[in-house]
């Protein structure tokens, strides 16, 4: 892999991964384009662990907290007067969702969905109901985030298992539709993306063990360390932007990108 490749790669996957615009569709894009070839599993791997340390170091003081309540939950063997601790069990229990699909759908979401048309749509459709979502934010924080919020944002977590929909754009959908602030969806959407990073970093680790490839070190460590740069960079100034504005934007980008898609899957471009 050349190094312009790995660094082009990883920049996309460094900005788009936490914002709602479906780091997968852009992706997709790249070979569209560019005619790379496939970066190969090892290169994945590395982009997603980059970007997973990203949000580990940009929120520690909150995984510090959250871990003290768990272990503090454990011991008392209660919830109340412990919000880290409650936290921490809606965190955990918001990924069962989107876990027991990943296992079920396996095999429907590596191969048919991932088509243009999907995507594409995916894009537009999901862009359209945040829209929806964003126009009447709630105004909870994330320390007023209950079961009830935290069951409808985990279901729809697994609805982002289909390519194009964007893990952190449904979820924020959803939290906004549950009555968060957009900051507070926002924030709770990013340390979910700690649960699920881990779970799903494991499994690709594991693969890549058992595909038994060669592992191209000089643009996984280039890769590596742009997309955590880019990452964390991503996740600070989206926290800030969307404090004092709405989605918007982020909306009409998703539907230019899926007409985008669409243009390539019609063969109009």
């Amino acid at each position: 892999m050349e190094l312009t490749q790995a660094v082009v790669l990883a920049l996309i996957q460094g900005i788009t991964e936490f914002l709602p615009i479906s780091s997968t569709a852009h992706l997709i894009l790249v070979p569209l384009f560019t005619g790379w070839p496939d970066q190969g599993l090892a290169y994945d791997v590395a982009l997603n662990t980059a970007t997973w340390l990203a949000v580990v170091i940009y929120f520690r003081q909150d995984i510090v907290d959250l871990t003290k309540g768990f272990f503090r939950t454990l011991v008392e063997r209660r919830l109340e007067g412990n919000h880290h601790g409650a936290l921490a069990w809606m965190a955990l229990a918001a990924t069962i969702p989107v876990g027991i699909a990943g296992v079920l759908a396996h095999d429907l979401v590596a191969g048919p969905l991932r088509s243009l048309e999907i995507i594409g749509w995916s894009s537009i459709i999901w862009g359209f109901v945040l829209w929806a979502a964003d126009r009447r934010p709630g105004s909870k924080d994330i320390g007023r985030i209950g079961w009830k919020e935290t069951i409808f944002v985990g279901l729809a977590q697994a609805i982002a298992l289909i390519p194009g929909t964007s893990r952190s754009g449904i979820t924020m959908t959803a939290g906004l539709f549950a009555g968060l602030s957009r900051t507070a969806t926002a924030r709770f959407s990013v340390l979910l993306a700690i649960v699920v990073g881990a779970l799903a970093g494991g499994k690709e680790g594991l693969d890549m063990i058992q595909a038994g490839e060669a592992t191209p070190w000089s643009a996984v460590f280039v890769g590596g360390a742009v997309a955590f740069v880019s990452a964390y960079l991503a996740i600070h100034y989206f926290l800030k932007l969307i404090s004092r504005s709405s989605m918007v934007s982020f909306v009409v980008y998703r539907v230019i990108l899926g007409v985008v898609l669409l243009a390539f899957a019609y063969r109009f471009i």
